[in-house]
């Protein structure tokens, strides 16, 4: 959310919101998120609300970047001046026109970030920073039977299968909601119907046969 209203603001009117919105958004970029995450794992407790508004705290950064590029190409469309035109407010074009048709790659992205978090927190479950005990982590659990691995592999294993299987699954969904909502996803019906089957047919035979007639022609012998 965060990342797409300042991607939308810095994007749609430039200039000096522009440069200040993504100076900013680049001083949040090299903030190192996981040495952070776990020095507040640490100081306020390890749990899934820290953790989870940590992450949502400093993940936006290339939500917002791939948002601006979009609408800066958005902006320019005939829709968008028959908008202002027609006396719609910014807001109204924000929202109303020019976000349905960056939907795309806001879902995408989306996914791919929950992706990345979930990774995160993984990471920092396994190296003992994240989630603790009473809690569960897919992440504690590969730390916690990591020395089984050689006599019992399958609590090592299926953790990692599970992040694995939750990370891809989390992606498809992403894929299947960018064809479902975004506009230009969708393609426009033929309501031609069986005219146009016929009028490709017939155009179709004219053309065998005008090739099958000169293919005849040149194997014909020339008389003398």
């Amino acid at each position: 959310m965060l990342g797409t209203v300042i991607g939308a603001i810095s994007g749609f009117y430039r200039g000096f919101i522009d440069s200040a919105l993504m100076r900013f958004t680049d001083v949040v970029i090299i903030i190192p998120i996981l040495v952070l995450a776990a020095v507040l794992a640490l100081t306020f407790g390890g749990n899934a609300f820290t953790i989870g508004v940590l992450l949502g705290a400093l993940a936006w950064t290339g939500l917002a970047r791939l948002v601006r590029a979009e609408f800066l190409a958005l902006r320019e469309r005939e829709f968008v001046d028959a908008a202002r035109v027609a006396g719609a407010s910014d807001a109204r074009i924000i929202f109303k026109h020019i976000l349905p048709n960056a939907v795309g790659v806001i879902v995408v992205n989306s996914t791919l970030l929950m992706s990345a978090a979930i990774i995160i927190e993984v990471s920092l479950s396994f190296l003992g920073f994240g989630i603790r005990t009473p809690d569960i982590s897919l992440g504690q659990l590969i730390n916690e039977y990591q020395g089984a691995f050689s006599t019992r592999p399958w609590l090592f294993w299926w953790p990692g299968i599970f992040i694995v299987v939750i990370a891809l699954c989390i992606n498809f969904v992403g894929d299947g909601l960018r064809d479902a909502f975004d506009p230009r996803q969708k393609r426009v019906p033929n309501f031609d119907g069986p005219m146009q089957e016929l009028r490709t047919w017939w155009q179709n035979r004219k053309a065998g046969r005008g090739t099958a007639d000169s293919t005849a022609a040149s194997e014909t012998p020339s008389r003398t």
